[in-house]
């Protein structure tokens, strides 16, 4: 049976994930902006919580999980290096560690860039990876702590996991990411059609995240940086990649 997954809106603009094996009932959450709306997802579907995972430490993903996880059973798995400034962790991984939920292999991601000690998960087979704010749908997040190499770095390693791969980044960011890979070239027939795609999800009221690594492949800026298209849109076909990276990311922090 497939592993569930749900998308919980949270606090203003973020995302929970609910990940359930049907077969061993093992249920976890990753990231934990607040608790209420985690809590009633858990109780509509009758599941008991059983793991939470983070991505990084900042307040708005971390947040509700004293609340969320009070008298229960729940282990919290997150990054060794950001131990120090994590809730308490009952597990500590790096980069390349695996463990399962139910039957299904996590695989840890080292992603420094937006914190330095920013990790993702991937679960080869269900077709997810849980980026936290370092791959966002048509983006990726601000540099507060690392460097534009580290970024560029992260998002290489996440550009190269299979193109089914659902991306379930942290954030309702999508619109503005879109708009300002709008601003930079010409757009393509893939950028067109997943603008209106945005637009009717947003109307609608419905997430845009997950979102497929395909899509992120041909629409989102931060992974094109090697595009010889976007290159010479913006006045640099004969930069380096992660030069681009790193002049695509100061203009976006100041569209």
């Amino acid at each position: 049976m497939p592993l569930e997954l749900v998308t919980v809106p949270c606090l203003k603009d973020n995302y929970a994930f609910l990940l359930h094996d049907p077969v061993s009932r093992t249920t976890a959450v990753v990231d934990v902006p607040e608790a209420p709306p985690i809590r009633a997802a858990l109780a509509a579907r009758g599941w008991q919580l059983t793991h939470v995972l983070l991505t990084h430490h900042h307040w708005d993903h971390v947040d509700g999980l004293t609340d969320l996880i009070a008298g229960g059973d729940v282990r919290v798995i997150g990054a060794a290096a950001d131990a120090h400034r994590l809730p308490v962790l009952d597990q500590k991984v790096e980069d390349g560690d695996t463990f399962f939920l139910g039957k299904f292999e996590v695989r840890v991601i080292d992603v420094p860039g937006h914190t330095v000690g920013h990790i993702a998960y991937h679960i080869p087979s269900a077709a997810l990876a849980f980026t936290g704010d370092s791959l966002m749908a048509m983006g990726c997040g601000r540099l507060f702590e690392g460097t534009p190499g580290q970024m560029w770095a992260s998002l290489c390693k996440l550009a190269a996991l299979p193109r089914n791969t659902q991306i379930c980044s942290g954030h309702e960011y999508t619109m503005s990411n879109a708009r300002f890979a709008q601003s930079l070239e010409d757009m393509s027939p893939a950028l067109i059609f997943r603008l209106d795609a945005i637009a009717r999800a947003r109307e609608a009221g419905l997430p845009t995240v997950p979102s497929l690594l395909s899509e992120e492949l041909a629409t989102n800026p931060f992974l094109r940086a090697g595009d010889p298209v976007l290159k010479a849109a913006i006045g640099m076909a004969d930069a380096s990649d992660a030069a681009v990276f790193a002049e695509l990311r100061k203009r976006k922090d100041s569209f």
